[in-house]
């Protein structure tokens, strides 16, 4: 199993503020988005929250620290550690502190606000909610109505950048493979439909010919003015 780091967020915290580290270098060490990293940055996100030295816990050696201070391009790596690490949970439901368990509502107004195309499974994967709930947000009916304010999950820290990001991109793939599987059926009707037109065009076509070439029946007998009989030959 590949080892996790402990603590993302409070060691890009750590990070961004004690290392001149660029905000893809830590993202990437911490798993998080860079613009969750520059939201750290700017006081947006994590505020308040006390950094956690990933060198003085042994989850990052000092040598690789000032390497990748040095290259800015360089990435980078946890060190090895014999303690076992903790099972990631990859299925069921989000667990939200009861704390934040609050919020909720509003990060549901914010994401319906902002993102519209998400689709109610997904937010419900992404913040550990219902499908009612955010039936009742979406359409005002929530009985806590009057007081839930649209506020950006990421700063409450129910979900991440990178959730709401990769959300949108399977809805943005989806829609991007339904336009091209219709165009490629209109193109398809059409080129059917120029087919038809050219056999039929082309039936017509032989038509006339054949018509063209058919003889015309004429008569023998000569026809003289006022019924007059024809002169004999000399």
């Amino acid at each position: 199993m590949m080892p996790r780091l402990l603590m993302p967020k409070a060691t890009a915290v750590w990070l961004v503020e004690n290392t001149p580290l660029t905000f893809d270098q830590i993202a990437e060490f911490c798993g998080l988005h860079d613009l969750e990293v520059q939201a750290i940055a700017d006081g947006e996100v994590a505020t308040g929250m006390q950094g956690l030295d990933p060198v003085a816990n042994g989850q990052l050696a000092k040598e690789e620290l000032e390497r990748c201070i040095a290259d800015p391009t360089a990435r980078l790596q946890l060190a090895k550690s014999e303690v076992p690490q903790p099972v990631a949970r990859l299925k069921g439901p989000r667990y939200t502190p009861i704390a934040k368990r609050q919020d909720k509502p509003d990060a549901i107004a914010w994401l319906v606000k902002h993102y519209p195309m998400l689709i109610d499974a997904q937010i419900t994967r992404m913040i550990g909610t219902t499908k009612p709930t955010i039936a009742a947000v979406r359409y005002r009916t929530h009985w806590n109505s009057p007081n839930i304010r649209a506020r950006n999950p990421v700063a409450m820290e129910l979900c991440s950048q990178a959730d709401i990001d990769a959300a949108v991109g399977k809805i943005q793939a989806k829609r991007a493979a339904a336009e091209k599987a219709k165009q490629r059926a209109k193109a398809k009707k059409e080129r059917e439909k120029a087919e038809a037109e050219a056999a039929v065009s082309a039936a017509q076509s032989g038509e006339q010919a054949g018509a063209a070439s058919t003889p015309v029946e004429t008569s023998t007998d000569s026809a003289t003015p006022d019924g007059a009989t024809p002169p004999a030959a000399a």
